[in-house]
């Protein structure tokens, strides 16, 4: 029994927890990529670097709080910089939309050549980021690292392993929850959550009820800026903040996305978790986990490992491939902002 408790907590450590977080913060990012192809109708290649930008302002001023003393004890002070961030994003894409998006809109251009146009935006914001901090890894986290160690959890169950659970984990998925659930109440309660509803679902039927889709629209970009913020900020507090990284990725978000059914905000949430944990348990080296519930003969020598951790985008990239392919409309079909 003691050798099946063990392999358990091997597993939450390295795959269960982990897992959870990096699938809150690939669902937020799936969402906003969702809520740009739901309500402005074109696939935003930019959204990764929609991220980037918001962690980098989020960043900056954490950098410039802790500089000054200003804290949040035991929690991350980038959670006091964050509402920074997001107004500082929504601003940039507000702004790229009047500049860029809005002359293709009022043409009434395909979606193709808006796919094409936001290509040309991720480029550009890519590299405004990069040159204002820089393309190495930049620490900000700051705060209690862990909730439970796992020396203080062998101490307390008297098990071999340990259960490590970190502060940023548990702080991302408390975070996408109340995130997730204030962008439902939005899209469901409000009056113009329902005008955005509407908009997505008939334009030319929501103009003639009297929606007004410049407001529609820069709601939307404002609900994108702060998805992608949160998104950036949570993945940079549990791993780290590199630019690259969040080019990297749009991939698993775009696959989230498709794989829950593009356009469905809970298909989105169901495949950034779909994403995740297919990431991380393909490429998890099973070898103390087998080596716990085998005997001692036949305890494995290998990592037990179906491929390395640099090959685990080549995992959303084959679901995302077997979707297209078998179901193309995802687990939940259908366009449902």
């Amino acid at each position: 029994m003691t050798d099946i408790l063990n392999a358990l907590v091997v597993f939450a450590n390295f795959v269960l927890v982990p897992g959870g977080a990096y699938g809150a913060q690939l669902a937020l990012g799936a969402l906003g990529i969702t809520l740009v192809y739901g309500v402005l109708r074109f696939s935003n290649f930019a959204h990764g670097d929609t991220m980037a930008f918001g962690a980098m302002v989020t960043v900056l001023v954490t950098w410039w709080m802790q500089g000054h003393g200003l804290s949040l004890g035991v929690l991350p002070t980038a959670l006091l910089a964050l509402p920074f961030g997001i107004a500082a994003t929504a601003l940039f894409v507000l702004a790229t939309d009047r500049v860029v998006y809005r002359f293709y809109r009022r043409q009434r251009s395909a979606p193709v050549i808006f796919v094409i146009v936001s290509v040309g935006v991720m480029f550009i914001m890519n590299g405004v980021v990069r040159f204002i901090i820089g393309p190495d890894d930049q620490n900000f986290a700051d705060g209690a690292r862990f909730i439970v160690s796992a020396r203080d959890f062998r101490e307390m169950t008297g098990l071999d392993e340990g259960l490590a659970i970190k502060s940023t984990a548990l702080l991302t998925l408390v975070v996408a929850i109340v995130v997730m659930a204030a962008l439902f109440w939005f899209l469901q309660k409000t009056r113009m959550g329902k005008a955005m509803r509407a908009y997505a679902d008939n334009e030319d039927l929501a103009l003639l009820s009297g929606v007004n889709p410049d407001r529609v629209v820069m709601v939307a970009w404002i609900l994108v800026a702060a998805l992608a913020t949160v998104a950036g900020v949570l993945y940079g507090l549990d791993k780290t903040f590199k630019p690259f990284t969040y080019f990297q990725l749009l991939l698993p978000m775009f696959a989230a996305a498709i794989v829950g059914g593009i356009g469905n905000p809970v298909g989105a949430i169901l495949g950034g978790f779909v994403i995740a944990y297919s990431e991380v348990a393909v490429t998890y080296a099973y070898k103390r986990f087998l080596g716990h519930l085998l005997p001692e003969s036949l305890a494995p020598e290998s990592l037990v490992q179906l491929l390395g951790t640099e090959y685990k985008f080549a995992v959303s990239f084959i679901i995302l491939v077997v979707v297209l392919l078998i179901r193309p409309t995802g687990i939940l079909r259908g366009k449902t902002i």
